[in-house]
C-alpha cells in the first residue's frame, strides 16, 4: 500500500506531534532537574562528615592537650626601714658592708670659653690740618728772629695753627730809608683737629708778640689751602666694660663647666650640687681700657674638681643591708625598695662624701612554687585550695584559681601546664 506523504498536516496530525513534542521535551527537563538536584544533594554529605571530624578531634584536642591551671597568690608583707651613714670614698673599689662604705670617682674639668662685647665709651677720632706759611721780617732795627717749636699763629678766621720746628727768620734789609722784609716757609699744624681747620689761604698773626714791637713787624701768610683737617665720634673701650664682660663670661663659663660635667657622666653615676668645686683661673682682654674700638672680646678658662658615686652601689649596699636584717626564710620584694638621700658634708680635696640614707623594702615569706605545682596535679580547686592552707596558712592573704576550659573540673597532670603567680597589692 503506498504511503501518505504531507506537504501540510492535517490538523488533527499537526496538533498530535506537538503535543508529542511538548512531552518529550518536558520529561527530558525533570530528568535533567533531578540529576541536579541528587548531585546538589550528594556534594553536602562528605563536606559535613569532613566538619564534624574535625570538630571531634578539636574537642579531644582542647580536652586532652590544653588544660591549665593559673593559681594567683598573695603573699602578707611587711616593710623593713632603716637610717644610714654611709661614706663614699675614692680610696675603695668595692662596696663595704661592715664598714658602710661605697665607691667614688674624683675627676677633673678643664673648659675654654670666650665672647665678643661692643664698647661703650664715647670719643673723637681727629685728624689735624697742616699747611705750610710764609713768615715774614720787617723789624727795624733789623736784626734774626728765633721762633721755637710750637710757636701760636692766629688766622683771620680765628684758627690757631703752631710750627713743628724752630725758626729763624732772617734780618730785613735796608736801602737808604726803605726796609724791605725778610721771609722763610715753615710746615704748621692746627691746634685741634676738625674739618673746620682746612681754611683757605689766610694772613696769620703771632698773639703771644702782641704788646711787644714784635707784634706788627712779625706775621705770616699762606699760599695754598690747609688739609687734613677732621673729627668723627667712636667708641672706645672703657674700664667698666671689661669689668661687665669679666662678669658675664664668668658666670657662664661656671656654669658651662657644670653642665658639661653633668653632660659627661653616665646615667648610673650620682653627681651631688655639693659635690662639685669650680673655679675661674684666668681671664683677659684683648682691648686695654681706652682703646679705641667698637668691639673686643674676653676669655677666660674654668677649672671643676668633683666626686661621683655610683646609685647602683648605693643600692647594693641599701637591699643588702635589708636583706642582712631579715630572716632566712623571707624574701625581699624589690620593687617596693625606695631610698633617698642627701649629703651635707663634702670633702673634695679628700675624696669622701657622707650620706645621709633612708631606705625601705617589703619582705614575705618565701614560696616554693615548683613544689606547689607539682601538689596540684589533677587536683579539683578545692583540693588545691586545702593545698595551699595546708602549706602557707596566715603567711598569704588570698588565693584565686583558675581552670581552663571552663568544663574543667581538675588540674591537669602536665606540670607544666600549671602557672604560680604571686602578687602584691
Amino acid at each position: 500500500m503506498s504511503k501518505k506523504i504531507y506537504d501540510i498536516f492535517p490538523p488533527k496530525l499537526a496538533r498530535k506531534i506537538k503535543d508529542g513534542a511538548k512531552e518529550f521535551l518536558g520529561d527530558g527537563k525533570r530528568k535533567h532537574r533531578g540529576r541536579r538536584e541528587k548531585k546538589k544533594k550528594f556534594l553536602w554529605k562528605p563536606v559535613l562528615a569532613v566538619a564534624g571530624i574535625f570538630l571531634i578531634i578539636l574537642v579531644a584536642y582542647l580536652f586532652y592537650k590544653l588544660p591549665k591551671a593559673e593559681v594567683a597568690i598573695w603573699p602578707k608583707t611587711e616593710i623593713l626601714s632603716f637610717k644610714e651613714i654611709i661614706i663614699a670614698d675614692k680610696s675603695v673599689d668595692s662596696v663595704d658592708l661592715n664598714a658602710k662604705i661605697i665607691p667614688a670617682k674624683y675627676l677633673q674639668e678643664e673648659i675654654n670659653s670666650s665672647q665678643e662685647f661692643l664698647a661703650t665709651g664715647n670719643a673723637s677720632n681727629e685728624g689735624k690740618a697742616s699747611g705750610t706759611i710764609t713768615i715774614y721780617n720787617k723789624c727795624d732795627p733789623l736784626g734774626l728772629i728765633i721762633l721755637k717749636v710750637g710757636t701760636h699763629f692766629l688766622s683771620d678766621s680765628n684758627k690757631y695753627f703752631i710750627t713743628l720746628s724752630k725758626v729763624a727768620v732772617p734780618a730785613a734789609k735796608k736801602n737808604g730809608g726803605k726796609i724791605t722784609h725778610s721771609s722763610v716757609a715753615v710746615k704748621v699744624e692746627a691746634t685741634e683737629g676738625g674739618e673746620e681747620y682746612n681754611i683757605k689761604p689766610a694772613n696769620f698773626s703771632a698773639p703771644k708778640l702782641a704788646g711787644s714791637p714784635y707784634y706788627y713787624c712779625i706775621y705770616a701768610k699762606s699760599e695754598k689751602a690747609m688739609s687734613g683737617g677732621f673729627a668723627s665720634a667712636v667708641k672706645k673701650v672703657t674700664d667698666s666694660d671689661i669689668q661687665a664682660a669679666k662678669d658675664i663670661v664668668n658666670k657662664k663659663l661656671l656654669s658651662d663647666i657644670k653642665n658639661s660635667i653633668k653632660n659627661k657622666i653616665s646615667s648610673d653615676y650620682i653627681l651631688l650640687d655639693n659635690a662639685i668645686s669650680s673655679e675661674v683661673i684666668s681671664g683677659s682682654s684683648d682691648a686695654k681700657s681706652g682703646i679705641v674700638s667698637e668691639k673686643f672680646n674676653y676669655q677666660a678658662k674654668a677649672r671643676a674638681e668633683y666626686l661621683i658615686f655610683k646609685k647602683s652601689d648605693l643600692d647594693k649596699f641599701a637591699k643588702n643591708y635589708i636583706i642582712s636584717q631579715m630572716p632566712d626564710s623571707k624574701n625581699l620584694l624589690e620593687e617596693s625598695f625606695n631610698i633617698t638621700y642627701n649629703s651635707e658634708t663634702v670633702d673634695i680635696e679628700g675624696g669622701k662624701i657622707t650620706l645621709d640614707t633612708e631606705f625601705s623594702a617589703k619582705i614575705y615569706f618565701g614560696i616554693d612554687k615548683n613544689s606547689l605545682m607539682s601538689l596540684f596535679r589533677n587536683k579539683t580547686g578545692a583540693q588545691m585550695n586545702e593545698i595551699i592552707n595546708d602549706s602557707l596558712g596566715d603567711r598569704i592573704s588570698r588565693v584565686k584559681i583558675n581552670l581552663w576550659p571552663f568544663w574543667a573540673a581538675k588540674a591537669p597532670k602536665n606540670q607544666k601546664m600549671i602557672k604560680i603567680e604571686l602578687k602584691f597589692d
